[in-house]
C-alpha cells in the first residue's frame, strides 16, 4: 500500500487512535467491523474514517467492512511501529522516568537504547533495564550506536543549547517536552512537541464552556 506524501497532519494525528481502537477490538475477539460501527465506537463519522483510510489506498470490502486484524496491521505499518527506531532519553528525572516506565515504546515504533542525565543522584541508576549515563558521554554514544530519535525531558534553555549538537550527532526526530522548537532553527528534522501546560488549559476552557457549568466564586477560608 502506497502512502500519499501529502497526507494532512490532522489525518496523521488520527492514525494512532485508529490503531488503539483496533487493538482493543482484537483483544475482544472482533474479526471484522463496518465503518459505521467503528465510527460509533470512536465518536466520529463513517465518512471521516473512509476519507482518512483512502489517503493510504483504502481498505475494506463492500458489504463486508474491515478485517480488524489486517487493518490494525496495515495502520501499524503506516505508523512504522513494525520498524523500531533507536532512541535515547535525555533527562531521566521525574518526567523522563515516568515516560520510560509508563509508555511501552517498543509497541509504538521505538527502541530505547540509552538514557542520560547530568545529576549525580540519577547517573548510575537503573531505568527500564538501562543504566542512566552521564550526559557528557552522549556524543560518543550517539556516534557509536546511531540513535535517530530523542525524548527530550530537560528545560527549554538546556534543550536549545544542545539542539545543534544532537542534530549533528544524527538525531532527526524529537519527542519534545522542553518547549524549545527544534524545527524553527534546524532544517531536516521533525518534532512532536508536547506542552502539558497547554493541554490542561484546554481542559480548563472545555470545562468552563460546558452547558450548565457555573463557576463558584472563590471564598477565603474563615479559619
Amino acid at each position: 500500500m502506497k502512502q500519499d506524501r501529502h497526507v494532512s497532519p490532522s489525518v496523521i494525528n488520527r492514525l494512532p487512535r485508529y490503531y488503539r481502537f483496533l487493538r482493543d477490538l482484537l483483544g475482544r475477539g472482533v474479526t471484522r467491523i463496518s465503518s459505521k460501527e467503528l465510527a460509533e465506537l470512536m465518536n466520529v463519522t463513517a465518512s471521516q474514517i473512509r476519507q482518512d483510510l483512502n489517503c493510504f489506498g483504502g481498505f475494506g470490502q463492500q458489504g463486508y467492512g474491515y478485517n480488524v486484524e489486517l487493518l490494525h496491521k496495515e495502520i501499524g505499518s503506516i505508523l512504522g511501529v513494525d520498524r523500531l527506531t533507536p532512541a535515547v532519553l535525555i533527562g531521566a528525572g521525574n518526567l523522563g522516568k515516568t515516560l520510560a516506565n509508563q509508555v511501552n515504546l517498543s509497541t509504538r515504533g521505538f527502541r530505547l537504547i540509552g538514557a542520560f542525565d547530568k545529576s549525580p543522584a540519577i547517573i548510575g541508576t537503573d531505568l527500564v533495564g538501562l543504566t542512566v549515563q552521564n550526559i557528557d558521554s552522549l556524543e560518543a554514544f550517539c556516534r557509536r550506536y546511531n540513535p535517530k530519535a530523542a525524548i527530550i525531558c530537560i528545560p527549554k534553555e538546556a534543550a536549545a543549547a544542545m539542539a545543534g549538537d544532537l542534530i549533528s550527532w544524527g538525531i532527526v526526530g524529537f519527542w519534545n517536552f522542553s518547549s524549545y522548537d527544534f524545527t524553527q532553527n534546524h532544517q531536516g528534522v521533525t518534532a512532536v512537541n508536547v506542552h502539558l501546560g497547554d493541554s490542561v488549559m484546554t481542559l480548563s476552557y472545555l470545562i468552563k464552556h460546558m452547558d450548565g457549568f457555573q463557576e463558584e466564586a472563590e471564598t477565603e477560608d474563615d479559619a
